[in-house]
């Protein structure tokens, strides 16, 4: 992991700080390391310490060290430098790399410290968290301690640079584990790497010049992946380990290339100290989460990193290359040191720590994120003084492989027991996921205040709230994946009902709109129409180009997307009735929303066919299945603030006023915020309303599908359906 000295790196004090402490024997006839690969490098701790204080910073939201994210860049390519180094060194002197020795002081020095965490994660997570947040938290657990949990993140589409409130205590963890991963394939590589050239002539310089080569390409591989990625899916270029390696890689070759015999004179080599360590603060203050990253910007951090290593590299028979005035004579200094030595644990403790505090108390301002970081300062120190430092020294440890492996593999399996006890116990206390049977809801009221047909809601008197809040998280519209992905542009046919008939509605928008497909269906089906789904993830109906968290990036695919299924629509044979949804809050500027609307909508009338916009349903802005799972008996404390979540539909309101021709406006916000009261439920007669933040469950859309009907037909939208027989839709209103 980057945040400790390469294992076997011995901490020994040079006699100044900058001069080597021991050189490494070379083998006669063999080219062999420079000395000061094989000694240690105080400025490089120091170094540690500016890349963990970087991270720490950028987490606790301190102004002015927005970009300080790149403090993971800086322990790649010192990881890489040491690592490599270690290896190269002990290919060139024995002629192999024993993986069993390098994976045991892995095992032994890295492991026990973040299973240490990952147990008090696990434990506090039992009571910090409530039962629905617990499971996913137990599931981070278990990746991050088999080493994964970057992939988990990225299969989540985690957007690491907006991390704060709600993510993950353990989304730090993903840079541990693209560490772990890397020397997983790196260090067999250069196993083999090693046998192919152990009997050249001159072994030192055949190894050297061989893993140079591959190391170079994979750099080159690497950086063009990363590229790629940032420019389509930023959290898997940000989080996945390919997209990384040519990070690792640089350090690497700072370790293999003989830049001892290529760098320039003193003054030069001062200039590229400090201007590596100028690029990095830079970095931290220029750098922010609108920052495309990783792609061509981390360069910057990276080579920065590699300029202030390179600067203190010695030549032979040099002592102090950086005289008084070095950047790396200020890194080796005895603060920096300390803070390095402690950046490991220190990294594992802090995020953590802030999270749980921000669970516990809510949100946080930076002064009192900044003084939870510092609070972590001391189970960070409780852990290298009583765990990561007796292992390290440990002569019964460390003298046989086998041991340290025993020690690692027990540190994994420590976390692992604990989350899937924990977990375990918490599914049992939600309930099976199974998915709800929208046949057993108790039919929903065509009209009045109340939500179900029956005023009383005898139906639902007593048990559970319908679906239960592990089911609700899944109680998605049985659309068939219609709802197109971020990277998709076109919609499939999607035809459900009465697909042969050439009567359809079409239902048309964001997800906000593919929340009413149950209900639409229902309406469609009853009449002998099909209905046709044209749904894209977070994509404006309104002509409005935006960013996707998704992607990271532009939502190109959006504009696409949105083009082609208005021309679909204009081209195609004429709906006998669409209706649009999307939700309003793509931007904050009314004036910039209602010229978007307007240019979808001009399209829209183009078709000749009715228009019904359903306005956007409240937004609660906070898990409301996991609130419910925390409090079964009492739902009313999830209830949320009304004006918050309900702000004025700008597009409802013009069309009420008559601004919008060919557009009728319906909403069933007086049944999901019934009364004037300043906050509205997320359970109403026993149904649960919402399954994230924002979207309805599907059940209480099929509760609502009577009422949506009656607001069509009553809008004029629909004629009266006869019962059994097919209704004729409205003409176009002027």
């Amino acid at each position: 992991m980057p945040f400790l000295l390469a294992p076997g790196h011995r901490r020994k004090r040079p006699a100044t700080p900058t001069t080597p402490s021991t050189a490494h024997h070379r083998p006669a006839g063999e080219s062999g390391p420079s000395p000061h690969r094989a000694a240690f490098r105080p400025d490089v701790e120091g170094l540690r310490a500016v890349a963990v204080l970087a991270v720490l910073a950028f987490h606790a939201g301190i102004p002015g060290a927005a970009g300080g994210f790149v403090g993971v860049d800086v322990f790649f390519v010192i990881s890489g430098y040491l690592i490599t180094g270690l290896l190269v060194r002990e290919a060139i002197t024995t002629g192999r790399i024993r993986l069993g020795d390098f994976f045991s002081r892995r095992a032994r020095r890295l492991l026990p410290s973040a299973a240490v965490v990952l147990a008090a994660v696990a434990v506090a997570g039992a009571w910090l968290t409530v039962p629905l947040l617990r499971t996913d938290l137990e599931h981070d657990v278990l990746a991050a301690a088999l080493s994964v949990a970057n992939w988990r993140f990225v299969s989540q589409r985690t957007d690491y640079l907006a991390a704060g409130h709600d993510q993950s205590p353990l989304l730090h963890f993903w840079s541990l584990a693209v560490e772990e991963q890397f020397y997983l394939v790196w260090a067999p590589l250069l196993a083999v790497i090693v046998l192919t050239a152990a009997r050249a002539v001159r072994r030192g310089r055949a190894v050297r010049a061989v893993v140079a080569l591959v190391t170079a390409g994979a750099a080159v591989a690497s950086f063009a992946l990363s590229l790629h990625w940032t420019r389509d899916s930023v959290p898997l270029a940000y989080l996945g380990t390919p997209s990384r390696v040519w990070q690792f890689a640089v350090g690497a070759l700072l370790a293999l290339l003989p830049w001892h015999l290529l760098r320039g004179p003193r003054p030069l080599r001062l200039v590229c100290g400090w201007a590596g360590a100028a690029a990095i603060v830079w970095c931290v203050v220029s750098y922010d989460a609108s920052t495309p990253y990783p792609g061509y910007a981390a360069l910057v951090p990276t080579l920065g990193t590699a300029a202030v290593i390179l600067a203190a590299i010695p030549g032979r028979g040099e002592r102090d290359v950086q005289g008084a005035y070095g950047v790396g004579r200020l890194l080796a200094g005895r603060a920096p040191r300390a803070v390095g030595r402690l950046s490991y644990t220190l990294y594992l403790w802090h995020w953590p720590v802030l999270v749980f505090a921000e669970a516990r108390l809510g949100a946080l301002d930076w002064p009192a994120k900044t003084a939870w970081t510092l609070a972590a300062v001391l189970p960070a120190l409780a852990t290298m003084r009583w765990v990561e430092q007796p292992l390290r020294r440990s002569r019964t440890v460390s003298e046989l492989p086998r041991r340290g492996l025993a020690v690692g593999i027990s540190a994994v399996v420590l976390p692992v027991v604990l989350a899937l006890v924990v977990g375990a116990t918490t599914l049992r206390l939600l309930g099976p996921a199974t998915p709800v049977d929208v046949g057993s809801l108790p039919p929903g009221a065509a009209a009045g205040p109340s939500l179900l047909a029956r005023a009383d809601g005898s139906a639902l008197a007593s048990g559970p709230v319908v679906p239960q809040p592990a089911q609700a998280r899944e109680d998605f519209p049985p659309d068939g994946g219609c709802q197109v992905a971020p990277a998709v542009t076109s919609s499939p046919p999607c035809l459900f009902g009465a697909v042969d008939s050439p009567d359809r509605v079409v239902l048309l928008g964001d997800s906000h709109a593919g929340q009413w497909f149950s209900p639409l269906l229902a309406l469609a089906s009853r009449r002998g129409w099909a209905l046709q789904e044209l749904v894209k993830q977070g994509c404006p109906l309104p002509e409005l180009s935006v960013r996707s968290p998704q992607l990271g990036r532009a939502y190109r695919e959006c504009d696409s997307w949105r083009d082609d299924a208005l021309d679909r629509l204009r081209t195609g044979p004429r709906p006998r009735l669409i209706v649009i949804a999307s939700l309003n809050r793509y931007t904050a500027d009314p004036r910039l929303l209602t010229a978007a609307w307007e240019k979808t909508l001009e399209r829209l009338r183009a078709t000749g066919a009715p228009i019904v916009y359903i306005e956007g349903t409240p937004v609660p802005g906070a898990d409301i299945p996991a609130c419910v799972s925390g409090a079964p008996a009492a739902t009313a404390a999830c209830a949320f603030d009304r004006a918050a979540a309900l702000p004025p539909d700008p597009l409802a309101r013009r069309i009420a006023a008559g601004a919008v021709p060919g557009v009728r406006s319906v909403g069933v916000n007086a049944v999901l915020c019934p009364g004037d009261g300043p906050t509205c439920p997320a359970v109403r007669d026993r149904i649960l309303l919402y399954r994230d933040d924002t979207h309805l469950t599907n059940a209480a859309a099929v509760v609502l599908a009577p009422r949506l009907e009656r607001l069509l037909t009553e809008s004029g939208a629909l004629a009266v359906n006869a019962p059994g027989g097919p209704g004729e839709p409205a003409g176009p209103t002027g």
